[in-house]
């Protein structure tokens, strides 16, 4: 289960990045205006910079028709990595996009997901992740995470490829579930990778084994003595 970040605030990548495992970035154009940023791609171009080349990134097309998608996932591709995922939303022009961008060999997520037929749809279409938005489906009193099931045993019925990139996170327990649901990634903001990260008890435990070696040892580090 690789989990990422979903964000471009650049303090909260290099710090997260450098704390822990973390196996990527993804954007869209909501998270990138966020920032305020004077220029977006030399925004995406200092994520790439923090990253590494195995580390994966995600970046979302803001066009509404195949063509001009088109040309902005080649102009994403040529100026920010060769190995760069765009995001698509799966809507007709969407999935046209994506079909197409699969034939040029440029890699693909599937965004915006609701539903199973749409992940289905979408990863025939040849999308390398498929991204279902959990708790706006729950915000809905539908269950994300169980759409994020249904995906993962029709995928693994029909011996899909496409992955799973589960998003769209309100609390922890939503991570932890989709992980039991099968879900091959879920990206989530800096602030419940953090929290997913914790634990008070662990804390605790620190304390207790700091107040014991100084009690005995003083203040000196083993590598000291």
């Amino acid at each position: 289960m690789k989990i990422l970040l979903d964000t471009a605030n650049l303090e909260d990548i290099k710090r997260l990045n450098d704390l822990y495992p973390v196996r990527g970035v993804t954007t869209n154009p909501t998270i990138l205006t966020r920032e305020n940023a004077e220029s977006w791609l030399d925004l995406l171009k200092s994520i790439d910079e923090i990253l590494s080349s195995e580390q994966l990134l995600f970046v979302q097309v803001t066009a509404s028709n195949c063509e001009e998608m088109i040309k902005e996932a080649e102009f994403l591709v040529e100026n920010i990595r060769e190995n760069l995922y765009i995001k698509i939303p799966v809507i007709p022009e969407g999935l046209k996009t994506i079909k197409k961008l699969n034939g040029m060999g440029i890699n693909t997520a599937a965004t915006a997901v609701f539903s199973t037929q749409q992940a289905v749809i979408a990863a025939n279409a040849g999308a390398d992740f498929i991204a279902p938005y959990v708790n706006r489906l729950d915000n809905i009193e539908a269950d994300g995470v169980g759409v994020v099931r249904d995906i993962a045993e029709m995928f693994k019925i029909h011996n899909i490829k496409s992955k799973i990139i589960a998003a769209s996170f309100k609390n922890v327990n939503q991570i932890k579930e989709c992980c039991l649901a099968g879900a091959d990634t879920a990206t989530v903001s800096a602030e419940l990778y953090e929290e997913a990260a914790a634990h008070p008890l662990t804390y605790q435990a620190v304390e207790q084994f700091d107040a014991d070696w100084k009690s005995l040892y003083g203040d000196k580090f083993m590598y000291q003595y």
